[in-house]
Parts: C-alpha cells; sequence; structure tokens
C-alpha cells in the first residue's frame, strides 16, 4: 500500500480515475452488460451515526442498483450473463437458498432479456410463497427444490439439468452460487472504481469500508480493487454464512483466478487491508435474533433504510456492536455497502411480531 493517509483519495482527479477504469476495462478484455442504474449514491446516516454513537456512517446505495434485480447481484451478472450471452445460452441456471437475492436477480435478468431461468434452491415449497420465491415465480423460473441436507448436491443438479436443456437442443449457462467466480468478482472491481470519486467528495473521506459476505464474490471483487487502485481502504467484512478462514480461503483463491485471468500484477494482500468477522453469524445463513429485528426496525424508522435479516441487517448491527466495542475511532468515517436484499424481509414477518411489533402495541406505547 502505497499510504495510509485517507486524504489521499482527494488528490485524485476525475480524469486520472476516468484513466484507470479505462486501463482497468482494457486489461480485462471482458464483455459487459449495461443492466444496474449507477454510479449508485453515497449517503450520510447522520441520526443513526448519532444514535449508534460512533463516527459518521455513510452507506452506498447498491440497493438501489435497479427495480426487480435491485442489489449486488446485478453488478456481477452484467458480467456472467454478458458470457452466457456470448456462448449463445437460452436458459440460465444457478442456485441459492430459498430466498436467495441472487436466484431472484438471474430469473429477473433472464426475464428482461427474453431467456428463460431455471433455479436450484435449497428449501421445500412454499403453500404461499414469500418474497423473493415469490418474485421468481413472477419471473416464470422453473425452480427444483432440494432439501436442505441435500444442499452439497446443487452444483451437480445444475450440471444435471445443462445436460437435458442441451438434449432439448437449448443451450445453458451454468452461474455459480452468488455469481462468485472470477467474472462475476469484476462487477465490484468496477464499484470500487465508481466508489473512489464518491469518497473524495465527501467532506471527510472514509478509509474503512464495511459490508456483509455470503459467498464472497462481492468481497473478492471490493479486495481486488483496493488492490489495483491502490487505496489505503480497510474492509471490515461481516460473515453471514460461512466461518472467518472459509471466507478467508475462498477471498484468496477468487483472488488467484483473478491473477490468472485478469490482473497479473494484481499484488498480494497485506494483512491490515481485509478483516473478517464471523462473530454474529449467530445459527447461520438465513438465521436472525431479536436484537438484530430490533436494530432493522431502528434503522428503518431513524434513516428509512430497509435492511434484511440474511444479509445487510446482520451486518450492519455487527457494525454498531462493533464500534460500541470501540474497534471504529469516531474521527474515522465509516462507509457501509448496502447491497440489498429488502424482498428478504417479508418472510420473517411473524418474527418481527414477537421481537418488535408485540413491543410497540403494549399498553402505554404509542
Amino acid at each position: 500500500m502505497e499510504s495510509d493517509d485517507p486524504s489521499r483519495c482527494n488528490d485524485r482527479n476525475v480524469d486520472s480515475i476516468i484513466q484507470e477504469e479505462e486501463m482497468l476495462m482494457k486489461a480485462t478484455q471482458r464483455k459487459k452488460l449495461d443492466l444496474a442504474k449507477k454510479p449508485t449514491p453515497v449517503e450520510l446516516l447522520p441520526r443513526l451515526s448519532r444514535l449508534i454513537g460512533g463516527p459518521d456512517i455513510y452507506i452506498k446505495r447498491d440497493d438501489l442498483t435497479g427495480g426487480g434485480v435491485s442489489g449486488n447481484k446485478i453488478r456481477k451478472l452484467e458480467y456472467c450473463v454478458a458470457d452466457a450471452l456470448d456462448k449463445g445460452a437460452q436458459v440460465l441456471i444457478t442456485c441459492g437458498g430459498i430466498q436467495s437475492n441472487h436466484a431472484r436477480a438471474t430469473a429477473a435478468v433472464a426475464a428482461r432479456l427474453g431467456l428463460s431461468s431455471h433455479l436450484v434452491l435449497n428449501g421445500t415449497p412454499e403453500e404461499i410463497p414469500e418474497g423473493n420465491l415469490f418474485l421468481d415465480l413472477l419471473f416464470n423460473a422453473r425452480i427444483t427444490f432440494l432439501p436442505e441436507e441435500k444442499g452439497h448436491e446443487r452444483d451437480s443438479t445444475m450440471e444435471r439439468l445443462a445436460r437435458e436443456y442441451e438434449e432439448q437442443g437449448k443451450r445453458a449457462y451454468i452461474i455459480p452460487l452468488g455469481a462468485s467466480n472470477s467474472l462475476g468478482c469484476l462487477g465490484y472491481v468496477d464499484a470500487v472504481t465508481e466508489m473512489i470519486p464518491q469518497v473524495a467528495a465527501l467532506p471527510s473521506s472514509p478509509r474503512h469500508l464495511v459490508t456483509a459476505v455470503g459467498s464472497g464474490g462481492t468481497l473478492a471483487g471490493l479486495v481486488a480493487g483496493v488492490l489495483l487502485h491502490k487505496l489505503p481502504w480497510r474492509i471490515t467484512a461481516i460473515s453471514v454464512a460461512y466461518p472467518r478462514q472459509q471466507v478467508l480461503e475462498t477471498v484468496q483463491h477468487l483472488l488467484e483466478e483473478l491473477r490468472k485471468t485478469d490482473f497479473p500484477d494484481l499484488g498480494t494482500l497485506p494483512r491490515e487491508t481485509l478483516t473478517v468477522l464471523d462473530d454474529y453469524l449467530g445459527e447461520g445463513y438465513g438465521t436472525t435474533t431479536p436484537e438484530q429485528l430490533r436494530f432493522i426496525a431502528t434503522a428503518a424508522a431513524t434513516e428509512e433504510q430497509l435492511l434484511d435479516p440474511v444479509y445487510t441487517g446482520k451486518a450492519f448491527y455487527g457494525l454498531s456492536r462493533e464500534i460500541a466495542a470501540g474497534r471504529f475511532p469516531k474521527d474515522e468515517p465509516v462507509l457501509f455497502l448496502h447491497t440489498g436484499g429488502a424482498f428478504g424481509l417479508f418472510p420473517f414477518r411473524k418474527h418481527f411480531n414477537q421481537a418488535v411489533f408485540s413491543t410497540l402495541s403494549a399498553p402505554g406505547k404509542n
């Protein structure tokens, strides 16, 4: 890293940033679709910052990437689906949990482009589909359900489906879990390039970038972007699915793939650049706690921010606890990456009724 001085970003003019972006795009030589609404804004959360009692917290609104595909997945799909179209695909196949944001985004993109989609989802059919699953059906996705205990069969199931489509004369393209391969990572290399002038324009430039991490592709792209631009940013990733060591191994693997495919001069990852926390996993992916739900309700009521219990709510709650523990100095602003997922709120309505709304309707409460 060249410098730990956060003001360094302010010295970078727009022309130099554009030149770097053109250099990076030339280096990848990858086709890319224009699907997301970009750039997404960066906003200050003044009331929530005061309420938490920490530094100024800014939020990168990747929940505003657009309509049915809002969230971080669309940036990754811009590259993956471009590759699918280049290879003549007629069907997009992918996988995830029953409330997968990525699966929903893939189904939406397929509908937008006139393709078919087939989703392999861990879980069982719901009598009345909720949240993302409801949207999957609206987007006319075909769905194969796998019991939770057979999650390890997702890849083989997708490969089988692809062969079946080929036998029907239809070209199928498999997108991995979360679009978290080296191709999908490029979406968040782009996002770092997009954030540089936004951060530089703020009254005080954040040096801390905080995000949720699940399958790892978004995080690996962010890390690669920071390394490529030689930024002094420090990334804190709050895991919502996997133990810390597994996340680190995934990121290292994806960085190695990026070195092979696109960025041979990517460089190594300094220890101080990335911190992964698994302290807020609870009982695992897709689970939550009353404390996290109450924090999500507070964020909505205080700043109109819709955080979901699976990704952003768990991560922002973790950030608030880390701030309370003094791990983020009050004079060092934080940028939180909002990766979307508001549709995932709806399957948790009963949990909110028990943990939040029942308290609001108690005697003596207004």
